[in-house]
């Protein structure tokens, strides 16, 4: 079982910068790999990033290449997501979510592929 808590969300303007991070608790979190997942209002949770159990391959929606950025500490059982230049549209509820994959080497992109999930932060960008 793993738990999954997330932080670092707010309101902030066009422009700026979030960085968001994800606490996982159990003592194996570096075999999972690692998702963020986002959902606005009226719209489907859609991933943003995802990552592999030791960062080695990575995923960006294209929506954000360029300007997000997925990291993991797994010394610390946290994963990030830095956020640069947001833009209105990202305003969304921000999840995590984990999947065991007994250190695979390859990331996740379908929601079924998450095992657990945390229970979001809010990011708000006003224009």
């Amino acid at each position: 079982q793993v738990q999954l808590v997330e932080s670092g969300g707010g309101l902030v303007q066009a422009g700026d910068s979030l960085r968001l991070s994800c606490a996982a608790s159990g003592r194996t979190f570096s075999r999972y790999a690692m998702g963020w997942f986002r959902q606005a209002p009226g719209k489907e949770r859609a991933l943003v990033a995802a990552i592999s159990w030791n960062g080695g391959s990575t995923y960006y929606a294209d929506s954000v290449k360029g300007r997000f950025t997925i990291s993991r500490n797994n010394a610390k059982n946290t994963v990030y997501l830095q956020m640069n230049s947001l833009k209105p549209e990202d305003t969304a509820v921000y999840h995590c979510a984990a999947r065991n994959t007994d250190y695979s080497g390859t990331y996740y992109s379908a929601l079924a592929q998450y095992d657990y999930w945390g229970q979001g932060t809010q990011v708000t960008v006003s224009s």
